[in-house]
């Protein structure tokens, strides 16, 4: 039998080091936490080195909030059998005391279906367009999440971003608590060394580029519909995304509703004035927006003009 060369051998134990790295250690990053100690669901108390969340904002005891496990993935053989590894764990981990976790999706950015469609739950989008991606492929992952949720429709509230090379040891509560992700720090991730490209977005008046987390955009779990559904305070309304909603003023997630406003709707020219109102039920925020864009429309001259 050959013997693996030394190169190889600390290769392979470089790279489970890191993987372990990875996935024991994840962490919300909230820079005003000063107490870590928190009840555990027997009333006890107990040191926790992982979640690090402001005490207003931990949710209830015995409130499960369960969380949809989305996988990003390509059909290359590297990826698929990564990708058998990681559903087998989160099937033996799901059901388990202390888990969190929901439903599961390989959202498969081939654009074509593969031989795991029966194997694993699995929704098909098309990748970026060639030339797109300029080079750095990973581009292909959020174009992939926006595809999946315009056209699926999950239960949970939440979305855990995963990818192929994740396995869970344990099962996994969800550390995320309402407007507070809960992600990953990479040590490689410096923002300082790249402050000039980062004031682009962050300007200096809100502080040294050392305050941005340095995270990536998996694991993270965060919640689904990441809008305020009321005005109150904010300032900003963006409408960025389309709203449909039943008459019975229910969101109905990647299908076109029996009431819309979507700006990709008027492509070839200005919507017309007088919308119809959404129907009651919808959130103050989108009754706001429409209200607001017929005010605009009834008072601008030759509105119709393209």
């Amino acid at each position: 039998m050959a013997r693996a060369s030394p190169l190889l051998l600390v290769t392979l134990v470089l790279g489970f080091c890191f993987a372990t790295y990875n996935l024991v250690t994840m962490v919300i990053h909230n820079r005003s936490i000063s107490k870590w100690i928190v009840d555990d669901s027997n009333g006890g108390i107990f040191f926790d080195p992982v979640i690090e969340m402001p005490e207003n904002v931990r949710k209830p005891k015995n409130t499960k909030m369960p969380f949809h496990v989305a996988l990003t993935a390509t059909d290359a053989p590297y990826s698929k059998w990564q990708c058998r590894i990681m559903y087998y764990w989160y099937k033996k981990q799901k059901d388990l005391p202390g888990s969190e976790m929901g439903g599961f999706t390989r959202i498969l950015h081939s654009g074509s279906p593969d031989n795991l469609m029966d194997e694993i739950p699995t929704v098909i989008v098309d990748p970026l367009p060639a030339g797109l991606d300029r080079g750095y492929i990973v581009l292909n992952r959020p174009w992939a999440f926006v595809q999946w949720l315009e056209k699926t429709t999950i239960e949970e509230e939440y979305v855990l971003m995963a990818e192929p090379d994740h396995v869970f040891i344990r099962p996994l509560p969800n550390l995320a608590s309402g407007g507070f992700p809960a992600a990953f720090p990479f040590f490689y991730i410096k923002p300082d060394q790249n402050e000039k490209l980062l004031r682009k977005f962050y300007p200096e008046e809100m502080g040294p580029v050392t305050n941005i987390d340095p995270i990536g955009n998996s694991p993270v779990i965060i919640k689904k519909p990441p809008w305020d559904l009321e005005t109150g305070k904010r300032f900003i309304i963006h409408y960025t995304y389309g709203c449909d909603y039943n008459m019975k003023g229910e969101l109905t997630y990647g299908k076109i509703g029996e009431w819309r406003f979507d700006k990709r709707s008027y492509l070839r020219g200005p919507p017309p004035r007088n919308l119809s109102l959404p129907p009651p039920g919808v959130p103050e925020s989108v009754e706001t927006l429409v209200k607001m864009v017929n005010e605009a429309t009834a008072n601008i001259p030759n509105w119709d003009a393209e």
